[in-house]
């Protein structure tokens, strides 16, 4: 099942994607009143094309991974790969939607993408045991952990350099069906291959990650789990587009600006 967020130009809401996406014969049909629990359909649909895709949801926290790829740990400097997953927080102002432009802040002369695969907390949860990680998951969606790499490097932590706002583009859709143990993952600049990997490549993998962040705190239901980035990130220029896609989910796809 693939959930999106949309507006037809009134208020934003949920609706279930269905129909064949590759023939343009996609619709929306609305549910209300959220897809975290029990839902029904209000009976109005939507041609995709009709609508505007939102961020599918808006987390109170996107909780991300560095380095959970070791041919990401390598091209960062050095061959060490963390032992444990090595945590780091956005803030939710940071979360765009798919066709939102990136922006790029004038007091950085590097700003990257990061083409990563995103988990969607489906339910309250803490001290998740890994056997059971994937009952609190509603589903996963692509995302762009967008960095200014020159302010990373300069404040030896990574609040402002990954928190900007528009750093955090997710969609276009929560896929709810979907194994991530091995999803291809690629990202393309102009459409242009930059990042090309598979999720089995993770070296902490997603029933590992929740249960290792829900550990230090408390999950809710629209939260954003980030699960880190492939080798290959690179810079980003005004008039670029960056493009993420995952297998079985589909892409998302943002251009890039300047402030």
């Amino acid at each position: 099942m693939r959930i999106a967020r949309f507006t037809d130009g009134t208020e934003p809401a949920f609706g279930i994607v269905e129909g064949a996406l590759e023939r343009g014969e996609a619709t929306v049909a609305t549910i209300t009143p959220h897809p975290f629990g029990a839902f029904s359909f209000t009976g109005a649909r939507h041609v995709l094309g009709d609508v505007r895709l939102l961020a599918p949801v808006l987390p109170s926290k996107v909780l991300c991974v560095g380095k959970n790829y070791a041919d990401h740990a390598r091209e960062m400097g050095g061959d060490a790969s963390p032992q444990s997953p090595l945590l780091f927080l956005k803030p939710s102002t940071s979360v765009i939607g798919p066709g939102d432009p990136i922006v790029l802040p004038p007091d950085s002369e590097r700003v990257d993408y990061e083409g990563e695969l995103a988990i969607v907390v489906g339910r309250l949860c803490r001290d998740v045991p890994v056997e059971r990680a994937l009952d609190v998951v509603l589903g996963f969606t692509c995302a762009n952990d967008v960095t200014a790499r020159d302010q990373q490097q300069a404040d030896g932590q990574w609040t402002r350099a990954k928190g900007h706002d528009t750093f955090c583009p997710v969609g276009p859709w929560i896929e709810t069906d979907l194994d991530p143990s091995d999803l291809a993952i690629r990202t393309t600049l102009d459409g242009e291959l930059r990042q090309d990997s598979r999720t089995k490549s993770l070296l902490h993998d997603v029933a590992s990650l929740i249960a290792y962040m829900s550990a230090a705190m408390t999950l809710l239901p629209g939260d954003l789990l980030l699960t880190g980035t492939p080798a290959g990130v690179g810079p980003m220029s005004p008039g670029q587009t960056v493009a993420v896609t995952v297998e079985g989910i589909g892409t998302l796809a943002n251009p890039v600006t300047s402030r």
